[in-house]
């Protein structure tokens, strides 16, 4: 993801709670941290649902 100020930054999905646009996107986490991003709501769904399948279809550590 990337700040407003155009700091780019990671986000642990897993923590995301909700996504609004309000018009700037926030996410806010489980722990209620909020972080304001550049990306739309709909791209941030995306990059969840991709990293998800991602993992899913790895293979498993032996």
């Amino acid at each position: 993801m990337t700040r407003l100020n155009g700091k780019e930054v990671t986000i642990n999905c897993e923590l995301i709670e909700t996504v609004e646009e309000t018009p700037d996107t926030v996410i806010v986490l489980t722990t209620g941290k909020k972080i304001i991003v550049k990306e739309s709501r709909q791209t941030v769904k995306n990059l969840v649902k991709s990293y998800k399948r991602e993992c899913s279809s790895a293979d498993p550590v032996e």
